[in-house]
Parts: C-alpha cells; sequence; structure tokens
C-alpha cells in the first residue's frame, strides 16, 4: 500500500501525536488527581475544599518556600491548569470527531445501537483508568 492510501489513523504521525496527547493529558490528569483529591471526593474531604491558595500555603509551609517561589509554583499550577483544560477539549473534539464518522458509515438501526452502547460507555470513559497511590502517612 502507497504511504498516500494509508489511512489517518496508520500515519506514524498522526499516531505519535496522539500517543503523545494521551500521555501528556495522563500525567496533567495524575497530577491534578494528586492535588486536588478532596475537590473530587467532597466526603472524604475535610469541612472545606482545598483551593489554589489552600494548596499553595499547604506547599508553602511543607517546603518552606519563599514569597517568589510560591508565586512561581502558583503560576506553574495554573499553567498546567489550562494546559489540561486545553488538552481535554482537544480530546473531546477528536472523540466527537471519531464519533461522527462513526456515525457516518452506520445505518439509522446501526447508529441507534451505537448511541446505546457509547450512554453505557459514557461513565468508564469518563473515569481515569489510573489512581494515584495516596500520600504517604506523616
Amino acid at each position: 500500500m502507497v504511504a498516500a492510501e494509508r489511512a489517518p489513523w496508520q500515519n506514524t504521525r498522526v499516531l505519535s501525536t496522539l500517543l503523545f496527547i494521551f500521555l501528556a493529558g495522563a500525567s496533567a490528569g495524575a497530577l491534578s488527581m494528586r492535588l486536588f483529591h478532596a475537590k473530587l471526593h467532597p466526603s472524604a474531604a475535610a469541612t472545606r475544599e482545598p483551593g489554589r491558595d489552600t494548596v499553595l500555603q499547604h506547599f508553602k509551609a511543607e517546603l518552606d518556600l519563599t514569597g517568589p517561589q510560591t508565586d512561581k509554583i502558583g503560576r506553574v499550577l495554573e499553567d498546567y491548569r489550562q494546559y489540561y483544560q486545553s488538552l481535554q477539549d482537544q480530546l473531546d473534539d477528536l472523540r466527537a470527531t471519531g464519533k461522527s464518522r462513526i456515525m457516518q458509515i452506520l445505518n439509522e438501526q446501526q447508529r441507534a445501537k451505537f448511541e446505546k452502547m457509547m450512554a453505557e460507555l459514557a461513565p468508564q470513559l469518563a473515569t481515569p483508568s489510573f489512581t494515584p497511590a495516596p500520600p504517604p502517612a506523616k
């Protein structure tokens, strides 16, 4: 098969890009899970959810950070939050494009079954497959 006739998913550049996006998203998700676990599981949290300032103050106290270090870490956390959101938006677009392309191939009966299958899979697709280990006890 000539390279020009390959399906897009067989292109190594496309696969490499998708792998990079997946790994970057997984890394950002793992970081977010570790930093903001209490927001995702309020029953396990204390009486109040930790916000950006709470996390920064915890870092400042535990790591004995200076004011400039705290500011820089705050900017890094915000950058990663924005980066993660951008990746999430890209993944959402990618999923929508894939779903749209699949729907174009299917007939009406198959589309209805496919929609039902996707609805059943939605909770599994929304749940991260990687759950970071809890922090060590002090």
